[in-house]
C-alpha cells in the first residue's frame, strides 16, 4: 500500500493526474488498518472506493480467529490442521488469491469512467495481491490502454508459496495467469535487479527492454523530527513483521554472547509489529527476555520515531528460495534513520549489495554466527566511546520516494 500512497502523493506536483480505483475500508478485510496515512493523499486527488466480494469473513467465522493472515502468515500455525487446511483452500480454490473478488468491482468502477467520456493516458496495477493484474489485463483486452504492471514481490515465487500446498493443476493455473500478465503489459515494474532476472524467465516471448526496476524507497518528510539514540543502552529494533522463516536464532545468540562478555554494556532489543510466537521463543531460549521489548503494530509516523530512537537496526531476510531479490520496503527508511544496519540474509543479495553502496552495514548468512559476534563486538567498541552510531553521508537519497516517482513518470 504505501508504495501506491507515495507515488500518489508526489505524481500530481510532477504533472501527473492520478485516479485511484481501491476498496472502500468498510468493506475490505485487512489484518491492521493505519487511518493515519489517508492524511498523505493530496487534495484533489479522485479516490473512487468501491465494494468487494472477498471470504476472509466466512474465514474469521470458521476460525474464530480476530485478525486474517498477514502476508506471508506471519500470525498463522504452521502445525495446525485448521491453519494447514485453510491454507490448502487458499491455493486451489482461490487463484491467484482470494482477493479476485474485489475484481469485477474494480472493472465496473472503471467502465463506468470511460462510459462517461474520461481519457486515460495508462493505468497502473499494483500487487500483490497478483489477482489486482488481472484487472489490468481486462483492461488491456476491453479498451486497450497503456498498462504499466507494477510487480512488489515475484508470483509463483513468492516465498510462502510452498506453504499452499498446491497441486499441479492450481500451479499450471497461477503460473498460465502470471505468464498471460508479463506477456501482455506495455511495462512491467519489478523493485529489484534480482525479481526482474526472476520474472523474465517466464516465458520466451518477453522482452527485456519493457522490464524497469523502481524500488521501494523512504519519504523524506517522514524523517523531519530529530535521531535521538539512547544514551542509557545500546538498543537494536527491529520493525513489521517477523517469523521463524527469518532465521535469526544464531544472531540471538551472538547478541546474548555479547551481553555475557560485556556484562556492563546495556545492550537491549526492541521488536515492533508482529513477532511471531515461534520468534518469541527463540528470544526466550536465547536468555534475552529480559534484555528484550515487545511493541504492537503502531502507525507508521510512530514506527519512523522508534528507528531514530534507536542505536542500531535490525532487518531479515527469509530464508526462503529465490530470496536474493527480496528487498523489504523498510531496508530504505532504515538507510534513511541513517543507522547502522544488521541484516540477517544471503550475502550477494540485492539488500545486501545496497547496504555496502550506501555504507550502512551488510547482510551475514543465517548460520554465520562467528561474523555476527564480531560485527556485534564492534558495535560494543563503539558504543563505549560513543553512545551516537548515527552514519554520515546521503547516499541514501537516491532512494527517496519523489526520486523513484520521477522515474516512474519517465516511463509513464
Amino acid at each position: 500500500m504505501q508504495r501506491s500512497l507515495k507515488f500518489v502523493k508526489h505524481l500530481p506536483a510532477l504533472g501527473v493526474e492520478p485516479t485511484v480505483v481501491t476498496v472502500d475500508p468498510e468493506r475490505g478485510a485487512y489484518p491492521v488498518l493505519d487511518e493515519s496515512l489517508l492524511a498523505e493523499v493530496p487534495a484533489g486527488v479522485r479516490v473512487i472506493r468501491t465494494d468487494t466480494s472477498e471470504p476472509f469473513g466466512s474465514y474469521k467465522k470458521l476460525t474464530r480467529r480476530e485478525q486474517i493472515p498477514y502476508g506471508g502468515f506471519a500470525n498463522e500455525s504452521k502445525t495446525s490442521f485448521t491453519q494447514r487446511l485453510f491454507k490448502f483452500v487458499r491455493g486451489n480454490f482461490f487463484l491467484p488469491d482470494p482477493r479476485r473478488g474485489w475484481n469485477r468491482h474494480a472493472l465496473r468502477a472503471v467502465a463506468q469512467l470511460l462510459a462517461q467520456g474520461e481519457k486515460f493516458d495508462a493505468v497502473l496495477t499494483s500487487s500483490p495481491p497478483h489477482s489486482t493484474q488481472l484487472i489490468g489485463l481486462e483492461l488491456k483486452k476491453r479498451y486497450g490502454l497503456r498498462w504499466v504492471a507494477d510487480m512488489r514481490d515475484p508470483w509463483t515465487d513468492i516465498y510462502y508459496q510452498q506453504e499452499l500446498h498446491q497441486t499441479a493443476l492450481a500451479r499450471w493455473l497461477d503460473a498460465r495467469y502470471e505468464r498471460q500478465v508479463l506477456e501482455h503489459a506495455d511495462v512491467v515494474l519489478t523493485t529489484s535487479p534480482d525479481t526482474r532476472r526472476l520474472l523474465l524467465g517466464k516465458s520466451k516471448r518477453l522482452e527485456p527492454s519493457k522490464f524497469h526496476v523502481i524500488p521501494n524507497g523512504y519519504d523524506e518528510s517522514d524523517f523531519r523530527q530529530p535521531s535521538t539514540p539512547p544514551i542509557d543502552a545500546l538498543l537494536i529494533t527491529h520493525t513489521g513483521t517477523i517469523s521463524e522463516t527469518y532465521h535469526v536464532q544464531e544472531l540471538l545468540r551472538a547478541v546474548a554472547a555479547c551481553t555475557q562478555r560485556y556484562p556492563t554494556v546495556p545492550l537491549r532489543l526492541r521488536f515492533v509489529g508482529k513477532v511471531s510466537e515461534g520468534v518469541r521463543q527463540q528470544v526466550a531460549v536465547a536468555g534475552l527476555a529480559d534484555r528484550t521489548e515487545f511493541l504492537p503494530f503502531v502507525p507508521h509516523q510512530e514506527s519512523v520515531g522508534y528507528l531514530l530512537r534507536s542505536t542500531a537496526l535490525l532487518m531479515a531476510i527469509p530464508d526462503v528460495p529465490n530470496n536474493l531479490g527480496i528487498l523489504p520496503g523498510k531496508i530504505f527508511e532504515y538507510l534513511a534513520a541513517r543507522k547502522p544496519i544488521i541484516c540477517v540474509g544471503p550475502a550477494g543479495s540485492d539488500a545486501d549489495d545496497i547496504l555496502r553502496q550506501c555504507g550502512a552495514g551488510q547482510a551475514f548468512p543465517y548460520l554465520d554466527y562467528a561474523a555476527m559476534l564480531a560485527y556485534l563486538e564492534n558495535l560494543v567498541a563503539q558504543w563505549q566511546t560513543t553512545s551516537n552510531l548515527d552514519l554520515p553521508g546521503n547516499a541514501h537519497t537516491r532512494y527517496s520516494r519523489r526520486a523513484l516517482t520521477e522515474q516512474l513518470v519517465e516511463l509513464l
